[in-house]
């Protein structure tokens, strides 16, 4: 391919209104042009890399057994209405009417479509197991688009389902979706980490997130070093992330005593005033939940002072599935007090505490005395107040804590990019999808969902792969492998000649080969070559050729080399 031929519109200038690195690249090498909020086109540069990207994909899910498929973007509300997700998803589903007044959805995903395939494909359990999949456009209406592709509303998605007689089955497709998803970012050059997830919006029993490593990654992932190859150990999203259950309670050692706090009003502010370590403080965070009867409830979520509560943690907790921070009245009128001295002592109308299992492992610890101006220390359950009517894992896991499997947790930032679930029954149950099983019974197939974030890919691969130069992209992904480079070429038949025959060589050796004949000087040439990340660049030019050699650099490499025609064949890959 020739350079002179092709569209390459590259900036000198950051956008001012890129935050990421990713964001910042791909707009000053022309890869993306902004349309509307969290809404780009793909430049012809941006769209080679990502139809990479996309063949990656379709490889290794074929390979896997997976059958193509495409199905409608546009979703009809009685779909979404089968399985009351059409007001469960929330704002992020776009609604839309046509002339006829009949609504319908612009899909963000297709659990909904893929089962009312289903239910009229699959009649027997012979023709199970089955695993659909489509790569195509999906739209989530995000409050806050930004960052580029990197959350764009409009976004390339390969989503797969599959399709199973029983929980072993559905197991099975999910274990080999797992490892085609390891084979695609092995193969994509990246580095990434899969990690237990929470299952969200989409449901079901049970999920995994893959993660390109990035700082810059909007996700915290927790890992456990054990001191080992801990590659497969393991890791989870702080969402879900738990840490070792602590050891039982201490003996009680401590006469339980107010302490004044007129001004002190943070766990922190209290024990700077006490001199104690804050984890032994106890914060409480008031919610409202429902009760057994579905009844609002006044509910104390407690976690230690060192901790925070994790908002997805204490919607699981039974009667939190929908929970709401208490209103100051709310408060006062349940607790006598207003916030920043709260707590579970004698509080002023019944509340359900709930205690994060560090917090009811603990003896002689700190509380608001639901007074202003007034703290209680020296306090302990079973003695000073009841036990607390429900324990449970609700806080965020921190850097340095104990991991169930002995290790140390540490936290990196990681980029979501893949998300595996086990949904279960819950799809096909909803919709009435049945096959025959081999006793000439009905039954519900149990699902699986497989997503991948392709437009996402290729920006999560730029925030691990750059420097001050532009884009240093893995050779799978980049946009072509080799640039030739001409100097000088409109003045110097026999350079253009000589550039000309190495394109064609390396083209037909089946290298991804670019010409660039555009004239430019050298340097703007050099700098756009970087910028775009190409891997190897090789300069043809007078001077070389009179020397008999080329002029090669790779990406990543801070000098170039002057190589003959045999040891340049030899660096080059293929």
């Amino acid at each position: 391919m020739r350079l002179s031929q092709f569209h390459l519109h590259t900036e000198k200038e950051t956008p001012a209104e890129a935050e990421l690195a990713s964001h910042r690249l791909m707009l000053r090498a022309g890869m993306i042009r902004k349309l509307a909020a969290g809404i780009y086109t793909w430049s012809p540069l941006g769209l080679r890399v990502l139809r990479k990207v996309e063949a990656v994909v379709r490889e290794e899910m074929n390979a896997a057994g997976a059958v193509e498929l495409l199905m409608p973007s546009i979703q009809p509300r009685e779909l979404w209405e089968e399985t009351g997700r059409w007001e469960k998803f929330g704002g992020q589903l776009l609604k839309i009417r046509d002339r006829k007044d009949a609504e319908y959805a612009y899909g963000p995903t297709h659990e909904e479509v893929i089962t009312d395939f289903a239910r009229q494909e699959l009649s027997s359990y012979r023709q199970l197991p089955v695993t659909f999949y489509q790569v195509q456009a999906k739209f989530r209406d995000e409050i806050r688009p930004r960052f580029g592709v990197m959350r764009a509303r409009e976004f390339l998605m390969k989503d797969a389902y599959s399709f199973d007689v029983d929980a072993e089955g559905m197991a099975a497709s999910y274990a080999k979706m797992h490892a085609a998803y390891t084979r695609i970012f092995s193969r994509l050059g990246l580095r990434f980490r899969a990690v237990l997830a929470d299952t969200g919006a989409i449901g079901g029993d049970a999920s995994q997130e893959f993660h390109v490593l990035a700082d810059s990654g909007e996700d915290a992932i927790a890992w456990s070093d054990t001191g080992r190859d801990d590659a497969d150990g393991y890791a989870a999203n702080v969402e879900t992330a738990r840490a070792a259950a602590p050891g039982p309670r201490p003996a009680a050692s401590e006469a339980m005593r107010d302490v004044d706090t007129p001004t002190q009003k943070t766990c922190e502010a209290v024990a700077e005033l006490m001199g104690i370590p804050l984890a032994r403080t106890v914060k409480s965070v008031a919610v409202v939940g429902r009760d057994a009867e579905g009844q609002p409830q006044l509910v104390l979520a407690m976690v230690r002072g060192d901790h925070e509560v994790n908002e997805i943690k204490l919607g699981k907790v039974p009667g939190l599935a929908d929970y709401r921070m208490a209103t100051e009245a709310e408060i006062l009128e349940h607790l006598g007090s207003e916030p920043g001295f709260l707590g579970p002592v004698a509080p002023a109308k019944p509340v359900r505490v709930v205690a994060d299992l560090e917090v009811a492992a603990m003896a002689d610890f700190v509380v608001g005395a639901n007074r202003a101006g007034a703290h209680i220390a020296g306090v302990n359950w079973g003695r000073d107040l009841p036990e607390p009517d429900t324990v449970a894992d609700i806080r965020n896991v921190v850097e340095g804590d104990r991991a169930e499997d002995g290790g140390t947790l540490r936290l990196i930032r990681g980029i979501e990019v893949g998300h595996i679930f086990q949904l279960g029954r819950k799809y096909a149950e909803a919709m009435g999808c049945t096959v025959l099983d081999a006793a000439g019974k009905a039954a519900v197939p149990m699902m699986g969902c497989y997503g991948i974030g392709v437009s996402r890919i290729v920006a999560a691969a730029i925030e691990q792969n750059h420097d001050d130069a532009g884009i240093v992209w893995p050779e799978a992904m980049a946009p072509w492998t080799v640039a030739v480079c001409v100097i000088n070429p409109k003045n110097d038949p026999a350079v253009a000649e000589a550039a000309t025959a190495l394109h064609d060589e390396l083209a037909a050796r089946g290298l991804d080969v670019v010409l660039d004949d555009r004239g430019l000087r050298p340097g703007p040439m050099f700098a756009d070559m970087e910028l775009i990340g190409i891997p190897h660049r090789v300069v043809v030019s007078g001077r070389g050729l009179e020397a008999g050699t080329f002029e090669y650099r790779a990406r990543t490499a801070t000098e170039a080399e002057h190589l003959d025609r045999a040891s340049l064949l030899e660096r080059l890959p293929g």
